[in-house]
Order: C-alpha cells, then structure tokens, then sequence
C-alpha cells in the first residue's frame, strides 16, 4: 500500500533481519525521480518510526545514504549509491548490489556496509567502528586516517586491488586486502601504502614490495596471530561474496604497520 511519494510498504509483521526480534516493518523507496535530500528525509523517517528493512529501489547517485542513521535498521540499496554513503552512521546494515561512489562510511562509527562491487576513493575515511567488506576492488586514499579507541576497531575488507596512499595516516583498526578480483597486477602498482601510518594493521594476501610502501610504514610476512584474525573474516567475506575460505587462507599474507606510533614528534617543539 502506498503511504506517500515514492514510497510503499509491501508487508508489516516479523522480518528476517540481522537483528534478531524484529517486529518492523519493510519499505520500498523508489529513488526515481526524488532528490537526494528527499530520498535521505524518507529513509530517516521511517527508520525512525521503527522499520526492519527499507529497500531503495533505482538508486542513481543520491548522496548521503544513511548519513547519520542510528537506528538498527537494514538499508538494502538497488543502483549505484552517490558519496558518502553510511557517512556518520552508527548502527544500520547498509547492502549494496551495484558499486559505490566516494567517502564510503566517513567517519563511520557502527554498523556494517556491505557492497557487491567496487568502492571508489576514500574509502573509510576517519571511519571509527563498525565494518565494510567490498566484494572488489577500492580508488584511491582507502582507510585514510581510520582510527580506534578502546573497543571500537574498525574493520574494512577489501576482495581487490587498490590504488595509492591505502592507509594514509592511518591511526587504527584493521584493513583486509585479499587482491582476488580486478585488474592483473593491479595491487602491484599501488604506492605510497601507509603513507604516515601510526597505528593500526594491514594484512595483504600476497607480497607486498618495499619500494610500494610508504618512509612511515613496514612490511613482514604475516604470523600465526595475524592468521588468527584473518580467518573469521575471511569467511565473513565468502558467505556474502562466495568462494572457497581454505583456498584464500592458503595464500601467502603480509602484515604491514607503523615504524613509529609517533612518526611526526620532530615537527614539534615537545
């Protein structure tokens, strides 16, 4: 039944949803023809009057998806999100069957975006909990400076390749590179990794060469701790992308980090 421009819902009662106990409900918004600010004062509304799952059918570029979304509600977008998608958001599950444009969860601080494509450049940037996983591959300056702090350790795992300057300034959390999908050697010509890197960890299936790294940042191959973390995430990824979890794990992985927590004390006078 329809309840207002562009939008209907299609059944109320329990959902299946990745919270548990839902009572909500579940909406189509058809982004056609509606503007952003529209389409963004819809999904906002009915999160907020308690829907389990909204649906956006059409999307074409409409930015700001989900931007500052604090209700556990599952986002299910149909097209190709414009930037800053999940920016500042805390709580939903963002799916996206298409690719997504730039600024990915900016300062994202929970929740979980899911993208059946391709992530374009700054890519997590400042993002502070939560996690993203990308079926493949990222643009450039993914994982800019993320961040953590106590509990909250952001996780981004990306299924390709990436451009320059992954994890500049990266203070926190962990990013995933597996390099199964994109373009061959397409890791290989990324530079400029960990560019000002003071904290955090980077694991890449696959060796990574001295001359693609950053002054700011090391490599070594990755150890049994590393595998250990690795290994869950690894299967996250193949339940929602498929493949083979053994045969992704039995590669060789490298661990990237910080030469200093504080690469930069010699600019200042303390």
């Amino acid at each position: 039944m329809s309840v207002g421009k562009g939008i209907s819902v299609i059944r109320r009662g329990k959902l299946p949803r990745f919270v548990e106990d839902s009572t909500g409900y579940e909406v189509v918004l058809r982004a056609e023809g509606l503007h952003w600010r529209e389409l963004n004062r819809l999904v906002k509304r009915e999160a907020a009057r308690g829907a389990a799952r909204i649906k956006l059918e059409g999307v074409c570029g409409h930015r700001y998806i989900g931007t500052g979304v604090r209700e556990p509600v599952e986002l299910v977008v149909r097209g190709v999100p414009g930037n800053d998608l999940g920016a500042f958001m805390n709580g939903p599950r963002v799916v996206v069957y298409g690719n997504a444009q730039d600024g990915v969860g900016n300062t994202m601080n929970g929740g979980e975006i899911i993208i059946h494509g391709r992530a374009g450049d700054i890519l997590a940037m400042g993002m502070r909990g939560g996690r993203i996983l990308v079926r493949e591959g990222v643009g450039y300056r993914a994982a800019i400076h993320m961040k953590e702090y106590g509990n909250c350790r952001p996780v981004l795992v990306i299924g390709g390749g990436v451009q320059d300057f992954l994890g500049e300034y990266m203070a926190g959390g962990l990013v995933v590179v597996l390099r199964l999908h994109g373009r061959k050697g397409e890791f290989e010509r990324a530079r400029h990794v960990g560019t000002g890197m003071h904290g955090g960890l980077i694991l890449v299936r696959g060796e990574v060469g001295e001359q693609q790294l950053g002054r700011e940042a090391a490599c070594v191959p990755a150890d049994e701790g590393d595998l250990e973390i690795l290994g869950p995430l690894v299967e996250e990824y193949t339940r929602h992308f498929g493949g083979d979890p053994d045969q992704i794990m039995s590669g060789v992985f490298t661990r990237i980090y910080p030469r200093s927590h504080r690469p930069f004390g010699g600019l200042y006078a303390y």
